[in-house]
């Protein structure tokens, strides 16, 4: 038949290009112009669409439209499909609809003619009925019904002679964040040209989109697309725009369009990715109605290394593609290992081959270089004995971290890949499981790869949630080696581990799970739970987490205003929503359910896993989810209801932009002094501050003494240098400003950034500006100045309280407190800076030098100039009177310095000291004069007066 016709429209597909294109513009008209079924039978028709017409049986589909709301990643979706029966007979109609297998359906409408059914999740009962003509989703399994990561909802119906029929579901999911990006997928498959085919897409998201894309469909299976290979560009008639916060994607192509992208219907899948703004913090906590969800993906952290075994099949099953592709992959893997990786590879089928017996290897180019050739050299033979592969691999990794003094941060983890069902050994599923957890003992993670359609996914689902992994799945094609690849793109880069996040208990309950093994690159924790009391104005979040030798704390207080409302109307996708959906309430429910759904996986215990059902189907029923435990039943609506209209159910925007706290912001959470961090700290008055102003107290003489200098900018102060003894450098970066008006200076400078080095008892610096902290010890990690949070590690510590003050420790010997000078609305001669105060100083040493180093280990003697120009010492119950004598002198290192009293404020204005002053740039008072303290760049740790040393 499809020979006969190419024949009748000429010699070859391409010669038939013209012809089709005709038709199709031909469709195109008619069915924009007139739905009438009557009137479209009637109409004339070029010969080869009245030929297609003749020969098709099926109903045609006039109308495919999907609409999305997508608000903070939590997605919407409606998809409206129109059927029509041009036919003299009734004709079964299919509706056909792959869906994310993460979603659930939330509602199902349909009518036929001027009757209509509608969908009404109900609990499963323990035996289903299957001959309903309506039949609700089905239960995935490996062959049918499911195709990474997708199922198929699907609903038939017959369609009376010259008569339509309409079909709408409602699906929601939460979006994941892999490598780096968030992925909402549509399905379009509608088999056929359709008149009116369009995609909406509405992305809301107040942290800020960044990294907007629309590739190319997607369609693994059908080859010769049209697309050129390495082709990035959006589909046809796709349409993008957004503004920082807001995304409109339309994808509206015409029939003409259509039948370029594929001569009978599209058949792919049509993808936007993008992700947030984002920094490192407690992440972004967002509030509505009594419900909160909080996402937190840290960036700019170093990776921990990792300790892997690869246990791959190597029965006979893999012959041929499968284990090419395996190999392949494997090969661009190895490459990407780290040098701090250690790494050992096991193959199996019902034979068990270690590559390196009883060790984990570093890696080397030797070792991958081996690596490669034993992958090389792997052939497919035997059964398939995953439990002692499993054994042997968890034996192997847990006798390495006993054995050796591996970093204690480090990442240990299986990654394990097969393609069948066990067939050699122990082969019942539930010992497998069992004697898995006991050799693994929650000490590291097991990840599962399935190929195939043999592969028995129940089992390689439960082992990696139970041993905190994840799994996923891959069908036999061309892609396999990229969807390996990009598995363990995912995995491959450990930032953090041990995370925990808290909030009181006394103000939140049901919480989702909070605590988590690992954080991969590119992915995203997500907790979510309600407000016990929900006048409460503000949230307590802390994020424990450690990452490589660092220990990290962080820190803040969401604010709940709970008499904000922001009026968003005229956002586009949401100014005809209907209902009122809480989305943050949803995505709650949504992760509970999941979270019972994988409980109960997990469980062993009948009584516990019932309670656990119970518990996922009531919350399933009360939020209208279609799940494992509920089913969609359709109901007649009565013979004269009104035909379902295109309504799409949007949520509830009540608060987005004020009551919906986003901790992405510059701003004080309100009820929160940004001073109060500043009153509780305890500093000495020793300190450099404001344009820039000196003050060093010396408390046995119970005065201080203070000076002024006039840098330039751009010029870098050495303010302590102890390189030499206690390791540690202090500079400071000026930045200029106008002069204020009237006033003698030419202009002002201010400190920009503070360098904070240290080489003992391991090298490490500190970059510190009014926005941000860069902690470098051989791994850099970057903190906003507007999070609080507390980073230690062997002999460091840094505590950033936010918009406040950051301070640094040394061994628990040396302190620093560097305050942060933020304006609002600044006036032309201020700029944002900082202030640097010395805490402690025990743990520098006699010869420490510096602006004010120089001055930590000496005392300062105050002399009164008498008529006959003799000195002599005074006493310190005698400073009081030498308060107004003009002509005071101090002795510093048998130098003579001439100073005044004066009055200055420090500690960001809150405090006034009293202090001698010292004129000129403080000379005599310091060591040479002030320009023997520039140093050459920031990180300059020399000491002696034209010596320029680098860490």
């Amino acid at each position: 038949m499809i020979l006969w016709l190419c024949l009748c429209w000429g010699f070859s597909p391409s010669a038939a290009q013209p012809d089709s294109e005709l038709m199709a513009r031909y469709l195109e008209q008619q069915l924009l112009a007139d739905y009438s079924i009557v009137e479209q039978v009637a109409r004339r028709v070029p010969r080869q669409a009245k030929f297609l017409q003749r020969l098709e049986t099926r109903p045609r589909m006039s109308e495919f439209q999907v609409r999305s709301t997508i608000i903070s990643r939590y997605a919407f979706t409606t998809v409206s499909c129109t059927m029509v029966n041009s036919g003299s007979e009734a004709r079964e109609a299919v509706f056909e609809m792959q869906i994310p297998a993460a979603a659930f359906i939330s509602n199902f409408t349909m009518s036929i003619g001027n009757k209509t059914y509608y969908g009404e999740v109900t609990g499963k009962e323990k035996k289903n009925s299957t001959d309903d003509k309506e039949r609700h989703k089905k239960p995935p399994s490996p062959t049918e019904g499911r195709e990474n990561g997708y199922e198929t909802f699907k609903a038939s119906v017959f369609i009376p002679r010259k008569m339509q029929a309409r079909f709408i579901l409602h699906y929601e999911e939460l979006l994941q964040r892999r490598l780096g990006k968030y992925e909402y997928t549509v399905s379009i498959r509608p088999q056929q040209l359709v008149g009116r085919l369009r995609v909406e897409v509405n992305i809301l998201e107040n942290s800020g989109i960044v990294s907007l894309e629309v590739p190319p469909l997607r369609n693994s299976k059908q080859k010769g697309s049209g697309k050129a290979e390495g082709d990035v560009s959006p589909p046809p008639s796709t349409v993008i725009g957004h503004t920082k916060t807001l995304a409109k994607v339309t994808f509206n192509p015409s029939v003409v369009e259509q039948t370029r992208i594929a001569r009978n219907g599209i058949l792919g899948d049509f993808i936007i990715r993008y992700d947030v703004s984002r920094e490192l913090s407690v992440g972004d906590v967002q509030i509505l109605n009594g419900y909160f969800v909080h996402y937190f993906a840290p960036t700019d952290l170093p990776p921990l290394p990792k300790n892997v075994v690869f246990v791959l099949d190597s029965s006979a099953s893999m012959v041929g593609t499968k284990l090419k592709q395996t190999k392949e992959a494997l090969f661009t893997i190895l490459q990407d290992l780290r040098p701090e990786d250690h790494f050992n590879i096991i193959g199996f089928s019902n034979r068990i081959k270690v590559w390196q017996q009883d060790r984990l290897v570093p890696v080397t180019p030797n070792n991958i270089r081996d690596a490669k050739k034993y992958i090389h050299n792997m052939s497919p033979t035997g059964g398939t004995n995953i439990n002692e592969a499993l054994q042997t691999g968890a034996k192997l990794l847990n006798d390495y971290i006993a054995q050796n003094d591996i970093d204690a941060r480090s990442v240990s983890l299986i990654i394990f890949l097969t393609d069948g069902r066990p067939t050699v050994g122990e082969t019942q599923s539930s010992k497998i499981l069992s004697n898995t957890k006991e050799a693994i003992r929650d000490k590291f993670c097991l990840f599962t790869i399935g190929i195939g359609n043999d592969v028995d996914h129940k089992l390689l689902e439960r082992m990696a949630l139970e041993n905190c992994g994840m799994t996923r799945l891959f069908q036999e094609d061309e892609d396999a080696a990229s969807h390996l690849k990009g598995f363990y793109d995912e995995i491959g880069t450990p930032l953090l581990s041990d995370i925990r996040v808290d909030y009181p208990e006394d103000d939140v309950e049901q919480v989702t799970q909070n605590f988590f093994p690992n954080y991969f690159n590119g992915s995203e924790i997500i907790i979510a739970g309600k407000l016990i009391n929900r006048t409460s104005d503000k949230l307590h979040v802390e994020v424990t987490a450690s990452n490589s030798k660092k220990y990290i704390l962080l820190k803040t207080d969401v604010a709940v205003d709970l008499l904000s409302r922001n009026d968003i109307r005229g956002v586009p996708g949401l100014e005809d929503g209907k209902g009122d959906n809480n989305y943050i309430e949803r995505a709650w429910s949504y992760l509970t359910i999941k979270e019972l759904l994988n409980s109960r996986l997990k469980s062993d215990d009948s009584q516990e896993k019932d309670s656990l059902m119970e518990k996922a189907k009531s919350m399933a029923l009360a939020y209208n989810f279609v799940t494992p435990f509920t089913v969609l039943k359709m109901k007649e609506a009565g013979l004269h209801s009104e035909p379902p209209q295109e309504e799409f159910i949007s949520p509830s925007t009540d608060g987005i932009g004020e009551k919906v706290q986003s901790l992405q912001g510059h701003r004080a959470p309100p009820g929160i002094r940004r001073g109060q961090d500043k009153q509780r700290i305890k500093i000495s008055k020793t300190s450099a501050d404001g344009d820039p102003h000196f003050v060093i107290d010396f408390p046995s003489s119970k005065f201080s003494v203070c000076f002024n200098i006039d840098g330039e900018p751009g010029d870098i102060l050495r303010l302590v240098s102890d390189y030499k003894e206690s390791g540690v450098t202090v500079n400071g970066q000026l930045i200029g400003a106008p002069a204020p008006p009237n006033g003698h200076k030419k202009h002002r400078t201010y400190f920009s950034t503070i360098t904070i080095l240290s080489n003992k008892p391991e090298r490490s610096y500190l970059e510190i500006t009014p926005k941000r902290v860069i902690l470098d010890d051989g791994e850099r990690l970057v903190l906003s100045c507007g999070r609080s949070a507390v980073v230690r590690s062997r002999s460091l510590e840094v505590s950033i309280s936010a918009y406040s003050n950051i301070t640094v420790t040394i061994r628990d010997s040396i302190s620093f407190v560097i305050l942060i000078h933020h304006y609002k609305k600044p006036a032309p001669y201020q700029r944002n800076h900082l202030g640097f105060y010395i805490s402690n100083s025990k743990g520098l040493s006699s010869d420490s030098h510096g602006l004010l180093g120089q001055f930590l280990s000496h005392e300062v003697k105050l002399l009164e100039e008498s008529l006959n120009t003799s000195h002599w010492e005074a006493g310190q119950n005698q400073t009081e009177a030498l308060k107004t004598n003009p002509t005071n002198t101090l002795k510093v290192k048998g130098r003579l310095v001439p100073v005044v009293w004066k009055q200055r404020r420090i500690y960001n204005g809150q405090q006034e000291v009293d202090c001698w002053f010292a004129k000129n740039n403080a000379d005599k008072l310091i060591d040479g004069s002030y320009k023997d303290y520039l140093a050459s760049h920031p990180f300059d740790t020399g000491t002696s007066f034209g010596t320029v040393n680098s860490l």
